[in-house]
C-alpha cells in the first residue's frame, strides 16, 4: 500500500521534525518567560535565542522580530498598527483580516469570478487618494488554494 500524501498545505502544514523536537524539549517545564525566577529566566533566554536565530535568517536586528501566538494575532497586530492610515484588504482575506479591517475602516478590493483579487478595482481604489496605503492580499487562499496575483498588485 502506498503511503498517503498530504496536499492541504494552504490550510495547515505539518510541523517539521526539528520544530517538534524543540517544542517537546519544553513540554512539562515551567517556562513563563515573564517570570523573574530561574525557570522564567531560562525560558526568556530560550525565547531571545530563538529571536536572534530568526533575525539572522532574515538579516535583520532581533528588535525587529515579534513572536505571536497565531496568524490571527499577527494579522491584528500588523493591521491595528496602521489604525488611522489608509488600508485596502482583499475580499478574499482570512476572517481575522476582514474583521480587523472592518474595525478600522478598510476599503475592500473585490474578487473576480475566478477567485482572484480584482487588480483593475485595486488600481481604481489606489487612484482615489494619494495617501499612503497598505494593501493586504494573501499569497494563496487557504480555502480554495487559488494563488493570488501578489506581484501584479505590488507592481500597481
Amino acid at each position: 500500500m502506498t503511503a498517503p500524501v498530504y496536499l492541504d498545505h494552504n490550510a495547515t502544514t505539518p510541523m517539521r521534525p526539528e520544530a517538534i523536537e524543540a517544542v517537546a524539549a519544553w513540554q512539562g517545564v515551567p517556562s513563563n518567560a515573564s517570570s523573574v525566577h530561574g525557570f522564567g529566566r531560562r525560558a526568556k533566554a530560550a525565547v531571545e535565542a530563538a529571536r536572534d536565530a530568526v533575525a539572522a535568517l532574515i538579516d535583520t536586528d532581533a528588535t525587529n522580530v515579534t513572536f505571536t501566538a497565531s496568524g490571527s494575532e499577527a494579522n491584528n497586530l500588523a493591521l491595528r498598527g496602521l489604525a488611522g492610515r489608509r488600508l485596502l484588504v482583499s475580499a478574499l482575506e482570512h476572517p481575522s483580516v476582514m474583521a480587523t479591517g472592518a474595525d478600522i475602516g478598510a476599503g475592500i478590493i473585490p474578487a473576480t469570478g475566478d477567485g482572484l483579487a480584482d487588480l483593475a478595482a485595486l488600481e481604481e481604489l489606489l487612484a482615489a487618494s494619494d495617501a499612503p496605503v497598505l494593501v493586504s492580499l494573501m499569497a494563496a487562499n487557504n480555502e480554495t488554494g487559488v494563488v493570488q496575483p501578489v506581484a501584479g498588485a505590488a507592481e500597481i
